[in-house]
């Protein structure tokens, strides 16, 4: 008979997709801590939470794939339970239980207090701000709301997170504290949607106000802005970013595209005059703002008109960061009324073409880069780098700093300041400035 090697009772969670769902994982297992329970992130343990997306079907795929893969380590004998949580069971619930009914239970992304009880803890109401961050020691997401009430035809967000809903300031302000006590530096700001926050809460946009807030954290250096709407953007934020040092010059404003029809029935609430203007104004309020967007092509009805229009705006606008998606056909969203016609392979064609436009963009910016002095903050070392970032990069996603390693050291999570020697489409070489 195999002996089990595992040790008993110990509750692994597995996090699929976004920083929100990142966030939702170091909750669980803030709570679970606190109930006694030994919890890790993505290691061995005989039980198992997975953390589920259900945005777009590639990550639909990975989330069920994963499911698959744990129940197969189950009807092994290697794991004792399997519980399913996040978007793509609050989305499928009904169907995942049909297809793979030997999960031992599913959760919605609004049931964490079910979710606690099934692995024997309990909801602790006071313990706001707790949480186990899974990311490195000097950063952590500081979600800020959840949900959205935007009617963007393609999303499926709203079904699976609901309306939005704003974190009161004060419970923001003693979780960043508790975060800072920890160690952590940068506070990456995340929701469905910033430009949103306070509107439920105090009958006004409100960002402003609570960044504010947080700039008077001790030990926080960074304040970064993720997911931002353009339309409705309050504007006095830019004025804390110019005037606070902490606010990190950079917003990531997803625009999905420009082409006016394809704005109007994406059901973005802006046109293609109004967003040139917006981000005219941020770059003559915040000259040295970074600004990320993200891009969806092969909508419904995009032609290759439409498609022109996208490439040329996108030279024109020349952003620092971008990503480029091909368009995902959602059941239940208002998009999927509409014919996906446009073929997968021009989808990918035509992502590959902004990204390679993005990609000749990013070097040309970067090439001037080069001689100029940077604070970095420090997140790894990678074979003989040390691996930084400057204020216009966010994790995971953006430009790097590679530092030599083999004649310097550094501490990670700690700033420092360098000087770019070298550079690429997306990395920077560069020298400690002594």
């Amino acid at each position: 008979m195999r002996t089990k090697s595992l040790k008993k009772n110990r509750i692994n969670v597995v996090t699929l997709g976004c920083s929100k769902n990142v966030y939702d994982s170091e909750v669980l297992m803030g709570q679970l801590k606190a109930s006694g329970k030994d919890v890790v992130h993505e290691e061995e343990g005989n039980v198992v939470v997975i953390n589920t997306c259900g945005f777009i079907n590639n990550a639909k795929e990975e989330s069920v794939n994963t499911i698959l893969e744990f129940m197969q380590k189950k009807e092994a004998g290697d794991v004792d339970k399997v519980f399913v949580t996040g978007c793509l069971s609050e989305r499928y619930k009904p169907d995942l239980q049909k297809e793979i009914p030997n999960v031992d239970q599913y959760f919605g992304t609004t049931e964490l207090p079910q979710l606690l009880k099934a692995l024997g803890a309990d909801y602790k109401h006071e313990l706001v701000g707790e949480r186990l961050t899974t990311t490195p020691k000097n950063y952590a997401y500081l979600k800020i709301a959840e949900g959205c009430d935007r009617p963007c035809s393609f999303c499926a967000i709203p079904l699976m997170r609901g309306k939005h809903k704003s974190t009161p300031i004060e419970d923001l302000v003693t979780e960043a504290e508790k975060l800072a006590a920890n160690g952590v530096k940068e506070l990456i700001l995340i929701a469905q949607d910033l430009t949103y926050y306070g509107l439920d809460l105090y009958k006004k946009r409100n960002l402003a106000e609570l960044l504010e807030h947080l700039v008077k954290v001790d030990g926080i250096e960074w304040i970064r802005l993720h997911y931002a709407f353009p339309t409705g953007f309050p504007m006095d934020v830019l004025d804390v970013m110019n005037r606070e040092l902490k606010v990190c010059n950079y917003l990531d404003i997803p625009l999905q595209h420009i082409s006016d029809s394809i704005l109007k029935s994406m059901r973005r609430g802006t046109t293609k005059n109004k967003t040139t203007t917006l981000l005219k104004e941020f770059r003559a309020k915040v000259p040295e703002m970074a600004i990320r967007t993200t891009l969806i092509v092969g909508y419904p009805g995009e032609t290759q008109e439409d498609f022109e229009t996208l490439k040329d705006w996108v030279k024109e606008m020349r952003f620092e960061r971008l990503g480029c998606f091909t368009y995902s056909h959602e059941e239940n969203t208002y998009a999927y009324n509409l014919e996906d016609d446009v073929p997968e392979d021009v989808k990918i064609d035509r992502a590959n073409q902004i990204m390679e436009i993005q990609s000749q963009i990013s070097w040309e910016l970067n090439q001037a880069k080069i001689g100029q002095e940077f604070k970095v903050v420090i997140d790894r070392k990678e074979g003989n780098y040390f691996v930084g970032r400057t204020e216009y990069d966010s994790p995971d996603v953006d430009n790097e700093v590679l530092i030599d390693a083999t004649n310097t050291y550094l501490k990670t999570g700690e700033f420092t300041t360098v000087k770019v020697v070298e550079a690429e489409d997306f990395d920077l070489y560069a020298e400690v400035v002594n």
